[in-house]
């Protein structure tokens, strides 16, 4: 079940901090609970995306899209990522993430987001995501305006335009076997 009490409770405990920059970091902190765990005793991978959506939208608060979406019915979609696990968190263990816009392009927001225990990264992803309405995604361009953002996106880094390359390459849909 997604975790919309935890939800509210982080949109509750950002309400008044200050606002971010378009691409300042938002640090939040997070329990692995009981019911984060899969059958090892340890943070289920596939709730680790879900946990993530706990960083992601208090940032969205933090820069101001929330009133936006609401005032242009705008929706947020996940148009893909890649997440790399590296360590292990454990029930009750405390987590510290960092999640931040990296760039966009014409037609998607590109974020990183990290999981930290005791000074090492547990897990990165990289997600990539659009805005929509009832015509289907809205361009960057309209959504940097309406942040009140006149610049450039920030040049993204070497790794995540080779990761939009492989992407673009991987056939859509894929052949069924």
């Amino acid at each position: 079940m997604y975790p919309f009490v935890r939800m509210l409770k982080e949109m509750w405990k950002y309400r008044n901090a200050a606002p971010l920059g378009l691409t300042e970091p938002h640090v939040s902190h997070h329990i692995c609970w009981p019911w984060d765990l899969d059958i090892w005793v340890e943070l289920n991978n596939g709730r680790t995306l879900t946990l993530y959506d706990l960083g992601r939208i208090p940032m969205a608060q933090r820069t101001g899209l929330i009133p936006i979406l609401k005032a242009e019915r705008w929706g947020i979609t996940v148009a893909g990522n890649t997440t790399r696990y590296r360590r292990r968190v454990r029930m009750f263990q405390r987590v510290e993430m960092v999640s931040r816009l990296i760039g966009w392009d014409a037609r998607f927001f590109y974020m990183e987001q990290s999981m930290w225990r005791k000074g090492e990264c547990t897990s990165h992803m990289l997600l990539r995501s659009a805005f929509t309405d009832r015509n289907g995604i809205v361009p960057s361009a309209r959504v940097i305006a309406a942040l009140g953002h006149d610049g450039p996106s920030p040049a993204l880094p070497d790794w995540v335009n080779a990761w939009i390359g492989a992407d673009a390459d991987r056939p859509w849909p894929p052949e069924r076997p």
